[in-house]
């Protein structure tokens, strides 16, 4: 599902087992057919579009306020306004809320985004004086929600189109990479920047970079973030 539908789905607990729920089209229709058969398609009430909104709810990380633009920031707040489009993240999930906690602890200076998602951690990091600002990501979509989020927002960010896997990294002094553990341990030895957040992953992973050690991990609800430092 994953793969058929990275925008997002639905999970639901039903009798005898979990029921995967998506809102599509009637080639998305089609492709749950092929990929499982047996698949039930419901008719669903116009506002469909609307309701998906409930679930981005704002979170508070120390002095940033994080969340959707149809919520109001707190008025002592550092507001990262998040408008997700069709990209992964308003913020809400443990691991952003963990990158951000480590990123405010961190000194001033350049950031490299890392698969940036919707940009919240790229756009955080512009709103807390941190600069210049890179972002990468391989997505397109993800590309265009950074973009227009760092507009909203009122920040400048870098935004480039990469293969995190194959391109080149650009050489700041600190990195940040919220994605998976396999993604985090093939940086090594492409790391330009002598310090990395990295999360995306559960407490039992421990992704390794040759060349750093792990100063600082972060847990939340089972999932963890690491601060790496060159050695």
């Amino acid at each position: 599902m994953i793969e058929l539908f990275p925008e997002g789905f639905e999970e639901i607990d039903g009798v005898g087992g979990l029921e995967l729920a998506v809102y599509t089209n009637a080639a998305g229709e089609e492709r749950v057919w092929q990929a499982f058969g047996g698949a039930a398609a419901t008719s669903v009430d116009d506002d469909w579009l609307d309701r998906w909104r409930q679930f981005h709810k704002p979170v508070r990380v120390g002095g940033l306020w994080v969340g959707p633009p149809w919520e109001e920031p707190d008025p002592d707040a550092v507001p990262v306004v998040i408008d997700p489009g069709r990209a992964f993240g308003t913020g809400g999930h443990p691991t952003t809320r963990l990158c951000l906690e480590l990123l405010e602890g961190e000194e001033r200076g350049s950031v490299l985004d890392v698969g940036c998602g919707s940009g919240v951690l790229s756009i955080a990091a512009a709103k807390l004086g941190f600069a210049p600002v890179v972002a990468v990501d391989v997505d397109p979509q993800a590309i265009e929600a950074t973009e227009r989020n760092a507009t909203e927002n009122g920040v400048d960010v870098d935004v480039r189109h990469a293969d995190l896997r194959d391109g080149e990294l650009a050489e700041t002094a600190l990195a940040v990479a919220n994605i998976t553990a396999d993604a985090v341990a093939e940086l090594s030895g492409r790391l330009r920047s002598p310090r990395l957040i990295s999360s995306g992953y559960l407490v039992f992973d421990e992704p390794r970079l040759d060349g750093y050690h792990v100063e600082r991990r972060l847990e939340e609800g089972g999932w963890a973030a690491d601060l790496h430092v060159r050695r």
